[in-house]
């Protein structure tokens, strides 16, 4: 009887220890074959880039930058919005990106010594299987470390990029299959190349109201509050007067509210200098209040053509029709804006009257001579 019990437990202990040797043989042929199916070409490739859930850049200036994905989009540093198009690009460099050679033995010492000052440190988190049988059979699904390379400069003749694994001692050059150009700038680690630069993005339906104030010019200020679906009134703000307006003039503003954006982050300006902008007199501020409560408030500032290499002082700077400052208060971010972009958006109360007819302006030819050729504006 007990002889019977050890067989049997005998035979248990063979079986299971069968399937694990077949399990791991299996294993092991499934990795050496995903591997050679990969090849030597695609060793920084990633495959799958709809897998990817973050993606960490450093560099040698100290900045460090975070992507991950979200189920409202990309973020960047788990904060600010990531500008699509730039995630886009990346997860496609990622997706196309080949080795095209190794670096040469007689320029390799040189090479790594380069990539050791420049380099960009880059990581690929990715959602992968814990048991991935011929690609086919997939189970388990995890986010894992799946890549880690460092970007460095590029070739003599600016059709390659070189790249150093984590750990190997070979470099290679790599380029974008069907792609002549370098790809190092792709893999940027200052957050303000990725950041999203919208600053309000509000569907008409959501708008509660908008106000806009002109600071040297009160007359216009004016406030638009919604009264029912798409039904809305328009007010003075320096005496509450009721405005007769255009109803396509003002829907046109109302709807140019879900993509508002700036034209670059001012981060080079000193905090002396972005103190007295924020403190001075704004032109106009605008408020946008939405039915939940949240609200957007930007305020513009004149901005002066800078003309110090001209030996020009400050005080002695013209204006720049084309541009101003723009304080986001939401972001406490100050930003330049364009005139192009925001001037649909800060036209005034008497603007938006029925019957109004923008003034005419007669350009005189003595203006005409003091336009550089190819600016004229007809």
């Amino acid at each position: 009887m007990q002889n019977n019990k050890y067989m049997k437990k005998n035979r248990l202990a063979i079986i299971i220890t069968s399937v694990l040797i077949v399990v791991s043989v299996l294993l092991l042929w499934n990795n050496r074959y995903l591997t050679s199916l990969r090849g030597e070409a695609y060793d920084f490739t990633v495959r799958d880039t709809a897998s990817v859930t973050r993606l960490f850049f450093a560099d040698k200036s100290g900045n460090n930058l975070l992507l991950n994905r979200t189920e409202e989009g990309w973020k960047v540093n788990e904060k600010y919005d990531a500008q699509p198009i730039m995630v886009n690009n990346m997860l496609h460099t990622l997706n196309k990106m080949r080795i095209k050679m190794p670096v040469s033995l007689a320029s390799h010492n040189n090479v790594i010594t380069r990539m050791a000052g420049t380099n960009t440190k880059v990581e690929v988190y990715q959602i992968v299987p814990r048991i991935n049988l011929f690609n086919k059979v997939k189970l388990f699904p995890h986010e894992k470390l799946t890549k880690v390379f460092y970007i460095g400069d590029v070739t003599q003749d600016n059709s390659g990029t070189y790249v150093l694994k984590e750990g190997a001692d070979k470099a290679y050059i790599v380029h974008l299959h069907g792609f002549r150009g370098f790809i190092s700038s792709r893999f940027s680690a200052n957050q303000e190349d990725w950041r999203d630069h919208k600053i309000i993005s509000e569907d008409i339906n959501e708008i509660a109201s908008v106000k806009l104030e002109f600071n040297n010019d009160p007359e216009n200020s004016f406030i638009i509050n919604e009264k029912g679906r798409f039904t809305y009134e328009m007010t003075k703000l320096n005496d509450g007067s009721h405005i007769d307006f255009d109803t396509i003039r003002v829907l046109n503003l109302l709807t140019s509210f879900g993509d508002v954006r700036f034209e670059a982050f001012l981060s080079d300006i000193t905090q002396k200098r972005r103190d007295s902008i924020i403190n001075s007199p704004y032109q106009e501020r605008l408020t946008l209040t939405t039915k939940d409560g949240k609200q957007n408030v930007i305020r513009t500032y004149t901005m002066r053509i800078n003309a110090s290499a001209f030996g020009f002082t400050e005080n002695e700077w013209d204006d720049d029709p084309d541009h101003k400052y723009a304080y986001v208060e939401n972001n406490d971010e100050l930003v330049m804006i364009q005139d192009f972009a925001f001037g649909k958006i800060l036209k005034p109360a008497e603007f938006y009257k029925k019957g109004y007819k923008a003034p005419q302006r007669t350009i005189y030819i003595e203006e005409i001579e003091d336009i550089p050729s190819g600016k004229l504006p007809f």
